[in-house]
């Protein structure tokens, strides 16, 4: 028996509903982890003697808000580089998750200064 191929049905390109159904629910911790991993890649160094910065994270539905909290060197271009964590942590939360990021807040919890710092020389240099 000859098969007519022109006349056989092309193949369903579309989805199938029945395979589209069903949720992907990602963990708030997960999503926290993303953002303070996107922090750390903001920042050019994270301060010596400092903590990496963590992230907290809400979810309701497909939107996010975000709070970093981290340590700077002092002196720095503090507002320049909260604006790149705020940038970088949006960007990738978007990017890697698929969630809207209403807001970014940035909390700069310490500076640290190589004046304060333990391994500074004290006293006069000679």
């Amino acid at each position: 028996m000859a098969t007519d191929l022109a006349a056989a049905p092309a193949a369903d390109t579309a989805r199938d509903p029945v395979r589209d159904r069903g949720a992907t629910d990602i963990a708030d911790r997960v999503v926290a982890k993303i953002a303070a991993q996107a922090a750390r890649e903001a920042l050019d160094r994270v301060p010596k003697g400092g903590s990496k910065p963590h992230a907290s994270v809400v979810v309701h539905r497909d939107a996010a808000r975000v709070a970093v909290t981290l340590e700077l060197d002092y002196p720095s271009d503090v507002g320049r580089q909260c604006g790149a964590v705020r940038s970088r942590v949006r960007s990738r939360v978007e990017h890697l998750v698929g969630l809207e990021v209403h807001e970014v807040t940035v909390d700069v919890e310490r500076l640290h200064s190589a004046h304060t710092r333990d391994d500074t020389p004290r006293g006069r240099l000679s």
